[in-house]
């Protein structure tokens, strides 16, 4: 029996307290094995279709064979009848190689049940997978529509924090965050300050920071101790702040 894709269990709160929300749906996985099943029933179907055959015309050339003796017998008969006794055990003969060719008819017979009945067997499963590609298709189109709906939720959270922080917020890479702060420098409101938050691990760190900030490592401990990036970004921004009036 082929090997049933088992999809693992889904922490939709977890996914969803991701900064970057992402379902790993193993649809290439899911695809090859679907097609490896679906060839390995073909190829068995065609070994079964084949080996048929072949036993077919075997138990032709052997009936053909009884035919012919039956007929030589019967001509032997006609011409000798002196070797009737002779005759009888030859005819004797013949009735066991008849018995053993309808003992491997019925043989023949009861492996094409066999396989007919490994045929219902593999369609049943085949059944089975379409119904589970379809749960899992309703699954995926559900899934969808709750994350659509907390992006949507979420959206005016987002824009809110970056117009009242004056700063844009960005995934960059895989499980980075660029944040770039404006309006800091009185002397530029345009002039950007801007830092990448790596999330790829438990421990966040802050790889870059343009510029650089004495007091990161502080904050780093702050945030990995308390968890919280909104408060982590306001402390970033009042560094930054404080870095440009020092350097007044």
């Amino acid at each position: 029996m082929a090997n049933v894709l088992r999809v693992p269990k889904l922490d939709l709160p977890a996914v969803l307290n991701q900064q970057n929300p992402q379902i790993d749906l193993r649809l290439e996985a899911y695809e090859v094995s679907t097609r490896n099943f679906i060839k390995a029933v073909s190829n068995y179907t065609q070994r079964a279709v084949t080996e048929i055959t072949n036993r077919k015309n075997n138990f032709s050339g052997e009936k053909k064979k009884i035919t012919e003796k039956t007929q030589q017998v019967e001509a032997e008969t006609n011409q000798c009848k002196l070797k009737e006794i002779e005759l009888i055990a030859v005819l004797d003969k013949e009735q066991e190689e008849k018995k053993e060719s309808e003992a491997s008819v019925a043989t023949f017979r009861r492996q094409l049940a066999s396989i007919k009945e490994k045929c219902a067997s593999l369609d049943a499963e085949i059944e089975l997978h379409r119904r589970n590609v379809t749960n899992l298709m309703r699954e995926r189109k559900r899934e969808e529509s709750i994350l659509n709906a907390h992006a949507s939720r979420t959206h005016p959270e987002v824009a809110a924090c970056e117009d009242r922080l004056k700063c844009a917020i960005e995934g960059i890479d895989k499980d980075k965050i660029l944040v770039r702060f404006s309006h800091i420098d009185p002397d530029d409101r345009k002039a950007e300050f801007t830092f990448v938050l790596d999330v790829s691990s438990r421990a966040y760190k802050v790889p870059t920071t343009t510029p650089y900030l004495p007091i990161l490592p502080l904050l780093l401990d702050e945030l990995n101790a308390s968890r919280d990036i909104y408060a982590f970004m306001r402390r970033m921004r009042q560094a930054f702040c404080e870095l440009v009036e020092q350097g007044r």
